[in-house]
């Protein structure tokens, strides 16, 4: 296995815990939250979060290496942030929703991290393409919070897409 080899296996090993992070954090919220909308939204994107991950491990197996297949512990802790904030606020939905958008929020930057990287074309088109899917599950999750009311989630740093979203204005 060559340094390039090992680096793009480490970029893509990364990218598998962030799309385990986002199908636990997903069915954690869905199981939360009481709202039929936010339970859709969150249900039907843990399939496209799955096949993200599955083309993930595809290319690690292929460059000689074996994939992760787990999330990481920051999620963990994170899914058991979501528990204790629905325990403690009732079930409070938008509140739930927040903890989703700060989700989606770190899946953007993951991605956006792994986009600076010098990755093999195909590897590249792929985690491009991984990378749309991210923002547009970020941009659902907002438009869900929004509707309902939730705060605004704050992590730093924000991801390139806030950046450019509030450049244009």
């Amino acid at each position: 296995m060559t340094n390039d080899n090992h680096e793009t296996i480490s970029i893509l090993n990364g990218l598998i815990e962030t799309c385990e992070d986002g199908v636990k954090g997903f069915r954690t919220a869905a199981a939360a939250v009481k709202h039929p909308a936010a339970k859709t939204l969150f249900t039907s994107r843990v399939p496209a979060i799955e096949h993200a991950a599955s083309e993930l491990q595809a290319e690690v197996q292929r460059l000689g290496a074996t994939p992760e297949t787990t999330g990481s512990v920051a999620a963990k802790i994170h899914r058991g942030w979501i528990d204790l904030k629905a325990a403690v606020t009732g079930q409070n939905d938008a509140a739930i929703i927040t903890e989703c958008e700060r989700g989606e929020q770190v899946a953007v930057h993951n991605y956006e991290e792994a986009r600076k990287q010098q990755l093999p074309s195909g590897i590249r088109t792929m985690v491009d393409r991984q990378y749309q899917g991210a923002v547009q599950n970020l941009e659902r999750v907002r438009a869900l919070g929004a509707a309902a009311g939730a705060d605004k989630p704050v992590i730093a740093p924000k991801p390139k897409a806030d950046r450019n979203a509030s450049d244009r204005g």
